[in-house]
């Protein structure tokens, strides 16, 4: 068996162990969400396997919760109507750390989730971080960065080819050392069973596999960038020759958001000085880059072609980790950008109003560039008591970390945890 590798969400699950009565585990299929509850949890409930699960929830369910705690439910959306006994079962206990609830979402989630307010912490897991696999070796936190902590000087060097293939194979816990030819096979399975089969189990509603893969194409080309629904309904009919209506892809995007395959980035929302108009449309990611070059049946040789798309993938695969390095202190991650033209990639909140702002070159050679987007934005910005920037960062593919004479820090993805 294959040794648990730690999650930065361990710590956060311990610590809502020991807040609430329950927990529930959201995330993509295959992002490691069992495996890590498995840790912590002292006994297992595989509704999605056991038998007799659906014989015990027309007889006795309080019967299938029954186990020491935390008690792992996994799978729990396979039985909806368990939620509720939990929720009942929390409040007659009387105590923390009674369970742990796993699983995809779907429409009994959807419609039951409400009801665990008070009684259920949430937790939202993505796929590896670069520091969880090993590609980073955190000597730069966010909590560093918010501190205000010297950064020490220091090279990493990081192939521009390297950095592909680990965008290529993804941040899959049951791909780690696979080959790239085996984990494109497995992300393409991936994208075709969640054209054909998954996003028709969302609402229980048939939707065309045809159309959700076009979308899903259309998402990964315009990964990272702020997209309009015009933008996806021209990308099909120009790609697959297909008519989708708009109601259709708003439909198929609120799928797929269900589901957690996309991670999307809302705009930050402050005061300005100039008169532009701040854009409120959420910049689109996908649960995984992988899934992006999955999609358009890529790998690293028509990346390392196309430098410019793979520096909207890095974007991409930045802004998913700080998003996981941002959960241990609470901080929520934002985009900036206005109706001139002004924008950064990155803006991480913490929730006193204190803000760290990142743009992001796979190239050294674009760290002037970053500089002048992040000196353009602080000046542009009125800040408040309740709302300051405490840090200003460029994050690079590979190079020297250091501290600019003008305060600003260039880090490579290398060192950020």
């Amino acid at each position: 068996m294959r040794k648990y590798i730690p999650r930065i969400i361990d710590e956060e699950l311990t610590a809502s162990l020991s807040a609430a009565g329950a927990v529930l585990i959201r995330g993509p299929k295959a992002c490691g969400k069992s495996e890590t509850a498995k840790q912590q949890a002292k006994s297992v409930l595989q509704v999605d396997l056991d038998p007799q699960v659906p014989r015990l929830m027309a007889i006795d369910p309080s019967a299938l919760l029954l186990g020491d705690t935390p008690r792992l439910v996994d799978e729990w959306q396979e039985q909806p109507k368990i939620w509720s006994f939990i929720r009942h079962e929390v409040d007659s206990r009387h105590d923390k750390g009674q369970f742990i609830l796993t699983g995809s979402a779907n429409q009994g989630e959807i419609a039951k989730t409400h009801s665990g307010a008070g009684r259920f912490v949430e937790l939202q897991m993505r796929t590896m971080s670069w520091f969880e696999l090993g590609y980073s070796d955190g000597s730069i936190t966010l909590g560093d960065l918010f501190a205000g902590n010297k950064i020490e000087t220091k090279e990493y060097k990081t192939d521009i080819r390297e950095i592909i293939r680990r965008m290529v194979i993804g941040g899959w816990p049951e791909l780690i050392g696979v080959s790239e030819a085996s984990a494109l096979r497995v992300n393409r399975s991936y994208v075709k069973l969640l054209a054909d089969v998954d996003m028709s189990r969302v609402f229980d509603v048939k939707r065309d596999p045809v159309r959700v893969n076009l979308l899903i194409q259309s998402l990964a080309r315009n990964i990272s960038t702020v997209t309009q629904t015009t933008t996806f309904m021209k990308d099909i009919m120009e790609v697959g020759n297909e008519n989708i209506s708009r109601p259709t892809i708003g439909d198929y995007l609120d799928a797929l958001d269900v589901l957690m395959v996309t991670d999307n980035q809302p705009a930050w929302n402050t005061h300005i000085r100039s008169s532009a108009k701040l854009r409120k449309s959420p910049k689109r990611h996908l649960a995984d880059v992988s899934l992006a070059v999955a999609a358009l049946g890529l790998d690293s040789k028509s990346l390392f072609a196309d430098l410019n798309y793979a520096g909207f993938l890095f974007e991409s695969q930045v802004i998913h980790d700080l998003r996981v390095y941002a959960s241990r202190i609470g901080a929520e991650a934002y985009y900036y950008r206005d109706s001139q033209g002004l924008e950064v990639d990155a803006i991480i909140q913490k929730p006193n109003g204190d803000a760290a702002v990142f743009e992001i070159k796979l190239g050294e050679g674009h760290i002037d560039d970053g500089v002048d987007a992040l000196i353009a934005f602080r000046n542009n910005v009125i800040e408040t008591k309740s709302r300051k920037i405490v840090s200003m960062n460029v994050i690079i593919g590979s190079g020297y970390a250091y501290t600019r004479p003008d305060g600003i820090n260039v880090i490579p993805a290398g060192a950020l945890a």
